[in-house]
């Protein structure tokens, strides 16, 4: 129904934002990394946004950008997940992190959130893991590595052997992701260890 909003902000704080649209004021529940692009009070600001209505409340959720939406869409798409849920994890975690760690199955990674426990965060593992290939990201090249590393027998035991030397699941697959399906586990690791040293 309303699918973005510009106009003058006229009251922010870490989780709100209020915008003055022809004399009317909207209030957006707003993400972390959307509150740290807002402009002063007073200028113009965009958001593009999600309108939520439920029995007891009509709200209006606002995104610095189209890759937060569209993951805030697809969080809030698994079942008994709302959108204070969604809007904590897209606090927490970039909307490319959160398509990472659910193509490598790193649940763990989602339960930096508030309010996400291991539970949850396996349900949107599991509920979203055929989904994320769809969602465009400025690093779906990389969504699809850790894929395919993931269903790979010899990239699958190096990302443990890379998890058990401290790495998240989510970096160990996206390493072993972008190398050759072709290599040795062994080979897969010593070459992950050297892009993961070099901070790629």
């Amino acid at each position: 129904m309303i699918a973005s909003l510009r106009g003058k902000l006229i009251f922010s704080d870490n989780s709100t934002a209020i915008v003055e649209c022809g004399g009317v004021g909207f209030k957006c529940f707003i993400t972390k990394a959307a509150f740290y692009k807002l402009p002063s009070l007073g200028e113009e600001v965009f958001f593009h946004t999600h309108f939520a209505v439920r029995e007891d409340a009509m709200d209006l959720y606002g995104f610095a950008d189209i890759e937060e939406l569209n993951a805030f869409k697809l969080i809030t798409s698994v079942n008994g997940v709302g959108p204070k849920i969604g809007l904590a994890l897209l606090s927490e975690l970039s909307a490319g992190s959160i398509m990472l760690a659910v193509a490598g199955n790193d649940a763990k990674a989602l339960t930096a959130a508030s309010g996400v426990g291991l539970k949850l965060a396996q349900r949107i593992v599991l509920e979203l893991k055929d989904k994320v290939g769809g969602i465009a990201t400025a690093n779906a090249s990389d969504i699809k590595a850790v894929g395919n590393a993931v269903a790979s027998t010899a990239s699958s035991e190096a990302i443990e052997a890379l998890v058990s030397l401290g790495y998240t699941k989510s970096e160990a697959a996206l390493a072993v992701g972008r190398l050759s399906p072709e290599l040795a586990s062994d080979e897969m690791i010593k070459q992950a260890l050297k892009s993961l040293a070099r901070g790629l």
